[in-house]
């Protein structure tokens, strides 16, 4: 067990997070519908949870389903500027979790709180950038041979994953939460583009009305940001390195050019790529004056800001809350936001909660599911049952008053058949 119950910034601000993880809670009725069934079922009854993720109010109504189910779950950050204090404090105080975040806390602090989640004794983890499975295969080995499976939220942590199953190391099963279509599809696309929009909003309250908005990437997470850049009235460029995807942006309405040439039109630049060092030295001095860069990809490693503080003849901290100038040559400034690091959720308050409800009850039901495989499944990265997947896609349906059709006895017939041509 760890060394103490929680390490949260003050329990005080406890009521205030029960009312933002009880406003949310209305909004993740699929979530409610699977906490009403774990209640009474208690299919994760004695197993113990380990949980590394983004500390909100949606990520609290998920640690209440894993509770109503019977686990013991002990929850740490996944982002040093994502904990939402409240809701940390809330979670110990009113809902019983063992909770170790504080928002804004050190990198010592984080790992820390990651050791004191794994001194829990976890056999089933849920990661948000595989920061915790990590930790398993490196600083804390003699922990993995407690684990079942984990479960990954992000594109950013799958990636990890594939690459340590591909190179024989995993040891342990992953379920890629991430790769389901009830979570990237509508999380990361719908989720991502509202909750990025609106932090750089926040942050800098900048009208993106005939702004140059330039977004790195156009995965999931990069579709959902040019669409509601767009929707906000930006004209809108897509930077790309997969033909596929820069075709789709291309026919999708976009502008799409290499970072070469996009960087002397942009005025606002979104990182969207999991990847390393998108924007770098040779970007930030092709830059125009005022360019504003933000990143909203899992680690604060996409935009290079060693060597744009190198670049740098003055950096001014907090200009104004999360935004930090760099005065470069001539008298050209650019503005980071967040650090580099998740915009949506360092500025702003993270998804829609509506959004999240599916997401977080495909990695409840995964979890039930993991329960009941026991050690049967392959060291490998799994994708979520097809079956779980359905099931979750019906039950939001049917929380928006959406009825679909079904087929008649005659198409079933005719699809199961290859008797008819023309």
């Amino acid at each position: 067990m760890p060394r103490q119950r929680c390490d949260v910034t003050s329990l005080a601000s406890a009521p205030e997070g029960k009312k933002k993880i009880l406003w949310a809670d209305r909004d993740m009725p699929v979530l409610a519908l699977i906490r009403q069934r774990f209640e009474k079922q208690k299919p994760l009854r004695g197993i113990r949870m380990g949980c590394c993720m983004h500390v909100t109010s949606e990520t609290a109504n998920l640690m209440r389903t894993l509770k109503a189910g019977g686990a013991a779950a002990a929850l740490c950050a996944s982002n040093p500027l994502s904990t939402q204090d409240p809701c940390a404090a809330s979670l110990v105080k009113d809902f019983g979790v063992p909770v170790f975040a504080r928002r804004g806390e050190s990198v010592k602090v984080f790992y820390d709180h990651l050791y004191a989640v794994i001194d829990t004794k976890p056999q089933i983890t849920m990661d948000d950038g595989a920061d915790l499975v990590n930790t398993l295969h490196t600083r804390r080995q003699r922990d993995a041979k407690n684990i079942l499976a984990s479960m990954e939220e992000t594109t950013t942590g799958v990636i990890r994953l594939r690459a340590m199953a591909r190179a024989g190391i995993l040891k342990f099963p992953v379920i890629a939460v991430n790769d389901a279509d009830t979570k990237h599809l509508f999380d990361n696309r719908y989720g991502t583009g509202q909750s990025t929009i609106d932090g750089v909003v926040r942050a800098t309250d900048l009208l993106l009305a005939g702004k140059h908005v330039v977004v790195v990437g156009y995965g999931w997470c990069g579709r959902g940001v040019a669409m509601r850049a767009r929707g906000a009235g930006a004209i809108v460029t897509v930077t790309e390195i997969s033909p596929l995807k820069a075709l789709e942006a291309a026919m999708d309405g976009f502008d799409v050019r290499p970072m070469s040439e996009a960087v002397a039109i942009g005025e606002v630049f979104i990182t969207v790529t999991g990847n390393k060092h998108v924007l770098r030295a040779e970007h930030f001095r092709k830059m125009q004056d005022g360019a504003i860069i933000c990143n909203s990809g899992h680690f604060d490693v996409e935009i290079d800001i060693p060597a744009l503080t190198k670049l740098a003849r003055r950096v001014v901290r907090e200009v104004r809350p999360l935004v930090t100038e760099f005065e470069l040559r001539r008298g050209r400034r650019i503005y980071l936001l967040a650090d580099g690091r998740l915009v949506n959720l360092s500025a702003a308050t993270g998804h829609p909660a509506s959004v999240m409800d599916m997401s977080f009850a495909t990695q409840a039901l995964t979890a039930e599911w993991i329960v009941k495989k026991g050690r049967r499944l392959d060291v490998a990265v799994h994708d979520v049952p097809h079956e779980i997947e359905e099931q979750v896609a019906k039950l939001k349906l049917q929380a928006m008053g959406i009825r679909i059709d079904r087929l008649t006895p005659e198409q079933l017939r005719y699809l199961a058949s290859s008797g008819e041509g023309t």
